[in-house]
């Protein structure tokens, strides 16, 4: 009866460690099928640039309100826009300046990420450069203007006629690359 035990107990520690290696495997195997899978259906590229199409035309028969939001996250930043507002006809291409300032007495990286609204505007907003693509490091006291290229394509619904652009920096620990893309 303990032998019968002892080999019930030593079959079980084999599936236990069996499926413990599987289950391991399966982990890392979901980093690669999560990246195709966002590759293949668009999702998750805000930090890419976008590519210009040159059959891209200017709807000039309408105008867009493009509002500029600048905010921080922990991080000892002063951070703007130039300008707060830029009036555009889609299709036409746009240039925005945004200021950052490192307050502090210490080098800090940080990160920028965007949003939008209304939501659905990332499918009809092409960035082809943006500081938000890479990380920003800033010594002591540094402060840096920094260019965001980018057009509203005229396939935007016309009963929108003003729209937000907002970034939010982050803090980024000291010797991490930037937020993966």
């Amino acid at each position: 009866m303990v032998r019968n035990s002892l080999s019930a107990n030593a079959l079980m520690m084999k599936k236990l460690l069996v499926f413990t290696l599987i289950m391991f495997v399966f982990g890392f195997a979901l980093v690669p099928f999560y990246e195709k899978f966002c590759e293949v259906t668009g999702i998750n590229n805000l930090l890419k640039p976008d590519v210009l199409v040159k059959e891209n035309w200017v709807d000039e028969g309408r105008w867009v309100v493009v509002e500029f939001d600048a905010n921080t996250r922990g991080l000892p930043w002063g951070f703007k826009p130039l300008q707060t507002s830029a009036r555009i006809h889609p299709g036409e291409p746009v240039d925005v300046m945004y200021e950052i300032t490192n307050n502090s007495d210490r080098e800090i990286s940080g990160q920028a990420i965007p949003s939008y609204s209304p939501r659905f505007l990332d499918k009809h907003l092409k960035k082809f450069e943006c500081f938000c693509f890479t990380k920003q490091v800033l010594k002591p006291y540094e402060t840096r203007q920094m260019p965001v290229q980018f057009v509203i394509e005229p396939g935007l619904p016309t009963d929108i006629q003003t729209v937000t652009i907002s970034y939010t920096f982050f803090e980024l620990p000291t010797g991490t690359s930037a937020i993966k893309k």
